[in-house]
């Protein structure tokens, strides 16, 4: 069996990735830049990961119209990664515009290619409120388009075991599958030592505590 796993060099897709592993699947690692500030970073741990997982192949694919795009405080400098300040309502400045389906129809193009029958992404919605394209909902649509825009054969299947897991609980599957969390990257706006104080450290390290275990990496604070 084939899956094309999304790696950002994330805890959560590289947790999903272990998992596929351990499913039984050969990894076809797919990794994505498009100006995100941490892309550096993000690529460094993609890559170590693929080859922890020993990944039948590892692909990447810029997508610069991201930056060009922008409206995401990933992608342009101007707009701040503003520090984690309590759940809100309205969508974050780190929302990136209908990121997840750009990145699905790529890897859907892949996994058509590669005759993969599966596509792991670690689409999570318990710890990230705001964000339209990590809803159940939106995976149950594209599946559909999967199925109607594909001559896939065997079928393609969007896998997202983590869509109504918390962070927390992602982590307990990830330390049971020793998943090197060393080698992953969650922070928004820092390459070397993570900054511990945007809302994806925040959510991180609330992960940790919660299940009292450290946190292999550095922070700023």
């Amino acid at each position: 069996m084939k899956a094309v796993c999304l790696l950002s060099g994330g805890m959560d897709s590289t947790t999903l990735a272990y998992v596929a592993k351990d499913m039984g699947y050969d990894i076809i690692a797919l990794h994505f830049t498009y100006g995100q500030r941490t892309e550096k970073k993000e690529r460094a741990c993609a890559r170590t990961v693929a080859r922890m997982l020993d990944a039948r192949e590892f692909v990447e694919i810029s997508l610069e119209h991201f930056r060009k795009i922008g409206a995401s405080s990933l992608t342009d400098p101007g707009i701040a990664v503003e520090a984690y300040a309590g759940e809100q309502e309205e969508v974050p400045a780190t929302y990136v515009p209908f990121r997840n389906a750009n990145l699905l129809a790529i890897a859907t193009s892949l996994a058509e290619a590669r005759r993969a029958e599966a596509i792991f992404i670690g689409v999570q919605t318990g710890d990230y409120p705001g964000y339209p394209d990590c809803r159940p909902e939106f995976i149950e649509a594209f599946q559909r388009v999967v199925d109607l825009g594909t001559a896939a054969e065997p079928r393609i299947t969007l896998m997202t075991p983590f869509v109504r897991m918390t962070k927390a609980e992602i982590l307990r599957v990830g330390l049971r599958l020793r998943v090197p969390y060393e080698h992953t990257w969650s922070c928004y706006q820092n390459n070397e030592r993570a900054c511990g104080v945007c809302s994806s450290c925040h959510y991180r390290r609330e992960a940790f505590a919660a299940i009292g275990s450290p946190d292999p990496i550095d922070y700023e604070e």
